[in-house]
């Protein structure tokens, strides 16, 4: 019997992959992917009603609120999104026996480390974003017992606006970038992390709780951009900057330790540049 899937948040970079991908997955999932307009999680008897009226084995929650910058002024909004709406959610699952596989953010930690986050290591976020998003969290864990917690980090894809995407576009049409040399992370494909979604439902996987996912390695915002730029053969086009102008605080260091999904899949992840390449060659002949 096929297991039925709700993607929330479909709108995103993320929940488009999972739809683009999800073909691959038909035999064994029935898809349903629902954007804001169709199903608003920050509406509890939207949420409720929902549920009731339909069969849902996962709920894969890609909703969420993303702007680091602008979550300082519109701090109520951020949390609306990323903790309130997480609670609505884990009770609706909660009532009706669905596993929620929520996505979460290496921001819930302070930058502090000199070496990978592991899953049990103390949060601490230090801005409004990454305080929305460990709220999120925490209602999961006080309110649920099946779930997934997926912590991830500088997310990109061919859809949406994102870091690789901008850094491709702009070298593309000629212009220079400066682009800061002091935060430290991994950034990581959509499509890696939809197939380990896709990996966690299709083995109806029972190892519940929190997994940080990201690709293998650590780099600079600066040397992903220089990738990038090695792409044109325009290296001289990146300028690197210790100093990025923002509102909210980033963490200098937010690397996040594979061993726990390595110990679940036994396999390793895919290198941050090989997934870096594949996006940027279905940029450049989609």
């Amino acid at each position: 019997m096929r297991s039925k899937v709700l993607v929330t948040g479909a709108n995103g970079q993320l929940g488009k992959t999972l739809r683009e991908i999800s073909g691959r997955f038909a035999e064994a999932i029935e898809f349903t992917f629902l954007e804001k307009s169709q199903l608003d999680i920050t509406n509890q008897e939207e949420i409720q009603r929902y549920f009731k009226d339909n069969i849902i084995d996962f709920c894969v929650n890609c909703a969420a609120y993303t702007n680091v910058d602008l979550a300082e002024t519109e701090t109520d909004k951020a949390m609306t999104v990323n903790a309130h709406a997480v609670a609505y959610l884990s009770k609706a699952c909660k009532a009706h026996n669905t596993v929620l596989i929520h996505m979460s953010t290496d921001y819930v930690f302070d930058g502090n480390s000199t070496t990978p986050y592991k899953e049990n290591d103390p949060t601490h976020p230090i801005n409004s974003y990454g305080k929305s998003k460990r709220l999120g969290e925490e209602h999961i864990q006080s309110n649920l017992s099946n779930y997934f917690i997926i912590r991830t980090s500088w997310l990109y894809s061919k859809f949406n606006k994102n870091f690789v995407k901008t850094v491709y576009s702009k070298l593309k049409s000629g212009h220079q970038l400066r682009i800061i040399t002091t935060q430290k992370g991994t950034p990581t494909s959509c499509v890696d992390l939809s197939n380990f979604i896709m990996f966690l439902i299709t083995n109806r996987v029972k190892a519940y709780g929190i997994y940080h996912f990201s690709a293998k390695g650590e780099t600079t915002w600066f040397d992903v951009g220089l990738y990038i730029a090695q792409y044109f053969k325009r290296s001289s086009a990146v300028i690197p900057t210790p100093i990025f102008e923002s509102k909210a605080s980033r963490p200098i260091y937010s690397v996040l330790s594979n061993d726990k999904v390595i110990s679940l899949t036994k396999q390793e992840p895919n290198r941050w540049q090989d997934s870096v390449d594949d996006v940027l060659k279905s940029l450049t002949y989609d």
